[in-house]
């Protein structure tokens, strides 16, 4: 037990002379220095606590007010009329402090109560400002005097130099919208998957739950609109994510992939290594609210930065009926596995953190750690994989004490878990296109026990220097991740780098101590559990079926040269190649939307599939001329974009009667409408992700450190998941899953129609563009960077 050792601070022996005290130096050094970096987060989060409160003013700015009331009461006016005197009245009268020393204290008290009235007053005005919402559905390019001279005022009224969470007080609420708009709304988005008979059952299912228990409901709703920061988010996360019953691997869980063509090392450790140490340096700026706030591309409006806060040092932790998010404030050390093993990696020596190299030294250790896993060890994690029920019975049972406590806590409390993974994935081989599949399924799921999927986020490194990432997602959606992701690769790449041996760079204390492998007691009853839940999980896992591709034909670069918006190009095409796949048949389609907008907001749905866009398929599938479809094409893109906006800006359907739902069983009533409604399957689910860090990417003169993105698994198990990215001017890369369990489905097949569909799109839309470039562009040579 070297590590017990090491962690002796001090050592006493009693003799007959007395206690024979011996202190270590070096281990009191380490308490001290570790023990400042902690107090120095502390001293950090208290400066930036009080920074925020003041937004959109600045703490200096207080000195300010009070130089100036000072200077106008020596001119002698009075700039209070009269409420310093009356402050000065209230004063308790002392001996030692004289009648100019109370004036002035007095001056000091109202001059702060003038600043703090100025702060409010300032964030009220900015709440208001950005709750208006107008500028969004404006033609682009086209903005209106009204909107100039808010956008004006925002900055104004922004401030300097803010910090992550400087907005999160002047973010509006998000509103309730009216119940008759939205039955309004819903009604419409079904129109085309209904006949007539059906739409006039559903029409009157609804006009009775408006003129009956609807206004009851809305009247809840409203009220927690008023007591709560966000009346949707947090029973969001409650009942569709953490009173979730089933596996969360595939079902809930989503991946992130590395460079699609360049591999910066193929030593493990060393891009272990290295995508660690970012990982951290995201985490230090992050607690120090040095990330600069998100904002809606090409304009000065924030985004709600909540979820950032359990980015790191978070679990899930399960339960009988319902899990929990535990957030812990800070974590010295992450949690790795590999080859059956648990470890516990210190990342920190002497309050500093370790560089790439040392890290990467560590890693090799573990990688060179010849111990065998204990008895039950090894597939130990599926139990994160499987039901919940089960977990969370095996967690109180047989988890709550002893060893197996200590050890479980490591990896829940471990900033973060990463697998050092035996298996070689990534674009390669004979069959590109194949491996990259299996690249997929392997972020998703792995083995089904090799990644911790309770934690917010692992790390996958490869034994070819590939690596990925999973991420639960009940404490946050893909965009938040993704700007860690894409923090982490352009770090990894661009500023850390490797030396010509393909190691990290920097030198290493050889005093580090060695990693600690975790122990267990697993008895075989919890063993015989672990192989229930793994072969839960493997029966999941077998029965996805998945499909990543890069689409290099054409990009959004084109389709804006046609005048058209890229999302909603993508969103016709997938319409489309659904429609000739599934027997000419529309389907009821989830597009996830942002509603960051507004505090602690999370996501709405666009129900994609609409008239407008129903009817120009059907146009288009039916012969009709060139000129008519065009018409009807260019009708349905403004139609979703406005069902976009709508959805970003608290005008969407499904969490408005997601919410009416949860309140009706509150109060113990069934509404036969609403039950419809939410027992609907979204047989085709998709969500894009965009790059958001840009400037991160030399995509111009580096177009082979491009990420492939991220994917996730079918909603519906007669559906699809499609997730996609568009990359540049001339790539769009898309994940598909579907399950080999249902006949009608198949991910390559849907692959095959969406690549059609979107170069019959473009060729109706251009045809002469269309005809410039009729093959796929040859993607650039797998690299290796040393």
């Amino acid at each position: 037990m070297a590590e017990a050792h090491q962690a002796v601070a001090f050592q006493f022996t009693v003799t007959p002379e007395g206690i024979d005290l011996q202190l270590s130096h070096q281990a009191l050094t380490e308490i001290y220095l570790s023990g400042l970096r902690s107090w120095k987060k502390r001293l950090i989060r208290l400066k930036n606590s009080v920074i925020t409160g003041v937004y959109p003013a600045s703490p200096s700015s207080w000195l300010f007010v009070v130089i100036a009331i000072l200077a106008t009461m020596y001119t002698r006016s009075d700039p209070s009329m009269g409420l310093i005197a009356k402050i000065q009245e209230h004063l308790p009268v002392s001996q030692s402090m004289s009648a100019q020393c109370q004036t002035v204290v007095s001056a000091v008290l109202f001059s702060t109560m003038l600043w703090l009235s100025l702060i409010f007053t300032m964030r009220l005005c900015l709440k208001q400002l950005l709750s208006y919402h107008r500028w969004m559905f404006e033609q682009h390019g086209k903005m209106s005097n009204t909107t100039k001279v808010w956008m004006a005022l925002v900055r104004i009224f922004s401030g300097r130099q803010p910090l992550l969470y400087s907005y999160q007080g002047s973010l509006p609420n998000l509103p309730v919208p009216a119940i008759k708009d939205t039955l309004k709304r819903y009604l419409e988005s079904v129109r085309p998957l209904m006949d007539s008979t059906e739409f006039e059952r559903m029409t009157k299912l609804a006009s009775e739950f408006e003129s009956s228990l609807g206004h009851r409901l809305q009247w809840y709703l409203k009220l927690k609109a008023l007591w709560a920061a966000n009346y949707v988010s947090d029973w969001w996360e409650e009942y569709i994510y953490l009173r979730g019953r089933s596996p969360i691997m595939v079902n809930s869980n989503y991946y992130g992939m590395d460079f699609l063509y360049v591999t910066p090392t193929p030593i493990q450790a060393a891009r272990a290594g290295n995508t660690i140490h970012a990982f951290l340096l995201y985490r230090r700026k992050l607690n120090r609210e040095e990330i600069k706030p998100s904002r809606v591309p090409g304009t000065v409006i924030p985004l709600c930065a909540a979820q950032c806060e359990r980015m790191f040092n978070t679990t899930r932790t399960p339960g009988e009926e319902t899990d929990t998010v535990q957030h812990w404030q800070d974590s010295d050390y992450i949690a790795v596995y590999h080859r059956g093993r648990y470890f516990r990696l210190w990342v920190y020596q002497a309050g500093r953190l370790l560089s790439p190299r040392e890290i990467e030294y560590q890693i090799q250790r573990i990688l060179d750690d010849p111990s065998s896993p204990s008895p039950g060890e090894e597939k130990l994690g599926a139990l994160t994989a499987g039901d919940r029920v089960p977990w969370a019975k095996v967690r109180k049972e047989y988890f709550s004490t002893g060893v197996n406590k200590r050890s479980l806590d490591c990896i829940e409390k471990a900033a973060f878990f990463v697998t050092l993974d035996d298996d070689e994935q990534g674009m390669m081989g004979e069959d590109p296109a194949a491996s990259l599949d299996r690249y997929a399924k392997s972020l998703l799921h792995g083995k089904c026990y090799d990644r911790w999927f309770d934690k917010s986020f692992s790390v996958v490194i490869y034994k070819n220097g590939k690596n990925g990432l999973n991420a639960e997602h009940s404490w946050a959606d893909a965009p938040v991740v993704a700007h860690l992701w894409e923090y982490a690769l352009a770090t990894d790449s661009f500023q850390l780098g490797y030396n010509e041996e393909g190691h990290c760079k920097g030198e290493v204390d050889s005093s580090l101590p060695r990693p600690q492998k975790l122990n267990w007691e697993i008895p075989s009853e919890c063993q015989e559990q672990v192989a229930q839940s793994l072969a839960v999980a493997q029966a999941l896992a077998d029965d996805l079926d998945f499909h990543v591709f890069s689409f290099r034909v054409f990009g959004k670069g084109k389709i804006k040269k046609c005048r058209m918006s890229p999302d909603a190009f993508i969103q016709l095409a997938l319409h489309l190649g659904n429609f000739e796949l599934d027997r000419e048949m529309f389907c009821l389609t989830y597009e996830a939307s942002m509603t960051r907008l507004f505090r602690e907001g999370r996501t709405e749905t666009v129900r994609s599939c609409s008239n407008e866009s129903c009817a120009f398929i059907r146009a288009l599938e039916g012969g009709e001329a060139a000129d008519v479809c065009r018409r009807l094409f260019r009708s349905a893109s403004e139609k979703h974009q406005h069902l976009y906006r709508m959805a970003m800006t608290g005008a969407g359907i499904d969490r408005h009667l997601f919410c009416l739902y949860v309140v009706s069983k509150y109060l113990g009533v069934e509404s036969p409408f609403l039950k419809e409604v939410l027992s609907e399957p979204w047989r085709l689910s998709t969500s894009q992700t965009p790059i958001q860090q840009v400037e991160l990417f030399d995509l111009v003169n580096h177009p082979e450190y491009i990420s492939c993105g991220g994917g996730f698994g079918p909603v519906a198990d007669d559906g699809y998941g499609v997730s996609y990215s568009i990359v540049g001017e001339n790539m769009i890369n898309f994940h598909i899953s579907c399950k080999h369990s249902c006949p009608d489905t198949g991910a390559h097949k849907f692959g095959a129609q969406i690549k059609k569909a979107l170069l019959d799109l473009l060729h109706l839309l251009c045809p002469d563009q269309s005809e410039s470039k009729k093959t796929e562009a040859s993607p650039p040579e797998d690299k290796k960077d040393q």
